[in-house]
């Protein structure tokens, strides 16, 4: 199972960074189009809310890393935070639901939780 917490790991640090990635790009997209409409008034409405958004996209992908980051070296709390995130991307039909599913059976199976009693040391 250790293949498995590792693999999760990777995956949910993966799907974090592309979070952050897709965060800077709706604050430049969203507020460049309005300084490129030209009215000073959709220019200061549109950046606002690209930043808006795009700090809320960030906030919701900071987990994922960090729980990605926990599970690569066993933190318990990281197998809880896991299970949490795990829950809530199940209605994200379908990958969401596949990693859901896929973080449910690693982080729910026996072998996981004793994995979970020593956290690793480098």
């Amino acid at each position: 199972m250790d293949d498995h917490v590792k693999t999760l790991g990777w995956m949910y640090i993966i799907f974090g960074a592309l979070g952050l990635v897709v965060a800077f790009f709706v604050a430049l997209i969203v507020g460049g189009a309005g300084i490129l409409s030209g009215d000073a008034q959709a220019a200061a409405i549109t950046s606002g809310v690209g930043l808006l958004v795009g700090v809320f996209v960030a906030l919701m992908s900071a987990p994922s890393i960090l729980a990605g980051w926990g599970l690569l070296n066993r933190r318990p709390w990281a197998r809880i935070l896991t299970i949490v995130l795990a829950v809530l991307s199940l209605p994200g039909i379908p990958i969401g639901t596949l990693l859901g599913i896929y973080s449910l059976w690693v982080l729910m199976n026996e072998r996981t939780v004793e994995l979970f009693r020593t956290p690793v040391s480098y």
